[in-house]
């Protein structure tokens, strides 16, 4: 078939279109603007184009849009005024998950980093929200297995439409709730619809909602099933060691008894169709994924990582890694820098992000990244003025060595110490140098 995606250079989007084009079919598609993914489209074969305009809707037999595209677009009423079905991604997901024997990670954190480690475990087809270092993409495909992993979002209730085989589900909190109304019992809900509708469950119980589910499911209680865990350099790179149950000891990489958390996770759905001791020698294939404590700077001097971080819970795990990071390869001044995401996301959590950034020597604070909703004005001086803290505009880099510009003019030149950065917007690219 011809399938035509708009907004493809969303991580999403991408993902499906990869999968779809792996698969067989002709796939082509628009954004707004060009990006790195959107060239990998490309070198991949994939048929491309920038802008999105009306022109670029041939012939396809499905348009497929992301969440964010609009009933305005101009290629989605072009599609529609010659007769061409056109569907969201969450609807979409129906069709093409459908032949899959479908492994769904949910979860408001550690569900690319599961997906990821998952994928390496059970060596099928994959689809998940971040590029998997193991093979350089969010996209494996594997015409040799009927397994898919996917990483399934619960910010559109697109979780509800992956088909899942087995449902693994990191944690239940409260993320998105503006999709869902800031309603509790609907959210939650959902996340039960999504687990019931699995044969097979693998979940955190330790996670309060999920801890008080009585379904049949495979449950992992951190606090006593994960023990003496470690963190080990393995040639200067972080590794988490630690046991679990009676099943012995497993190392993976990254730092932080949530990555233990994760990799246990993923160890228990694998265990139903993999030997323990292929798991244990997989899970050394997995290499972390990029933009999670993504090392994108190293040297004698400093050391710069890139994390995905946008919610307290992901930046306050991520910082006790960076802590012990910094320890073991002597640096003693940490940095951290913040582009909070989505005014909503930041007002909603404004006093557990205050607390979050405990062991920073130095707060960044940059523009908030607003991912298309309205200007709201936020006191980040009053809230955050017990760190050492700095207001800026952005940060540019050069070599090993970040300049941070504030009113136009740089305010200072960081060159020493650990520094990481957090956020889902550009500030990715800033500390990349792109």
């Amino acid at each position: 078939m011809k399938y035509h995606f708009i907004g493809i250079g969303g991580i999403g989007i991408s993902g499906l279109a990869k999968y779809m084009h792996y698969r067989g079919h002709q796939v082509s598609g628009s954004d707004i603007r060009a990006s790195h993914i959107t060239h990998k489209l490309e070198d991949e074969g994939l048929h491309v184009t920038i802008p999105q305009c009306a022109q670029n809707i041939t012939d396809p037999d499905v348009v497929i849009h992301s969440a964010i595209i609009k009933s305005d677009n101009p290629e989605v009423v072009a599609a529609k005024e010659r007769g061409i079905r056109v569907i969201p991604r969450r609807e979409a997901l129906l069709e093409i998950l459908r032949d899959a024997k479908v492994y769904a990670v949910a979860g408001a954190h550690g569900k690319s980093t599961t997906s990821a480690i998952l994928s390496e475990l059970m060596h099928g087809s994959a689809i998940i929200g971040a590029e998997s270092k193991a093979f350089g993409s969010n996209v494996r495909y594997c015409n040799e297995s009927d397994v898919l992993i996917f990483e399934a979002d619960e910010s559109d209730g697109s979780f509800l439409n992956a088909n899942a085989y087995c449902a693994i589900v990191t944690n239940a909190e409260p993320e998105h709730m503006e999709y869902y109304g800031y309603d509790e019992v609907l959210f939650y809900g959902s996340y039960q619809q999504f687990i019931q509708s699995a044969p097979l469950r693998i979940l955190n119980a330790e996670d309060p909602f999920l801890g008080s589910l009585t379904c049949n499911a495979v449950r992992l209680y951190p606090s006593k099933d994960i023990r003496n865990i470690e963190y080990v350099l393995i040639k200067d790179e972080p590794y988490t060691r630690f046991e679990l149950l009676d099943l012995g000891i497993f190392e993976v990489w990254g730092f932080g008894a949530h990555i233990a958390l994760d990799a246990a996770l993923a160890i228990f759905a694998a265990m139903q169709s993999v030997e323990i001791e292929t798991i244990r020698t997989r899970l050394l294939d997995y290499k972390g994924i990029k933009k999670r404590f993504d090392l994108v700077g190293d040297s004698d001097s400093c050391i710069i990582i890139d994390d995905y971080g946008h919610h307290p819970t992901e930046i306050k795990a991520t910082m006790e890694a960076v802590k012990t990071f910094a320890a073991l390869r002597g640096f003693e001044r940490i940095t951290a820098i913040w582009q909070p995401h989505k005014y909503s996301r930041t007002v909603d959590n404004l006093e557990a992000f205050r607390g979050c950034f405990e062991g920073a020597d130095h707060l960044i604070i940059l523009p908030v990244w607003a991912a298309g909703e309205a200007l709201c004005d936020i006191d980040f001086e009053g809230a955050f003025g017990h760190y050492d803290l700095l207001l800026a505009e952005r940060v540019l880099r050069r070599g090993c060595t970040l300049e941070v510009y504030k009113d136009a003019t740089m305010a200072q030149s960081l060159e020493t110490g650990l520094i990481v950065g957090f956020g889902a917007g550009d500030i990715t690219y800033q500390l990349r140098g792109e």
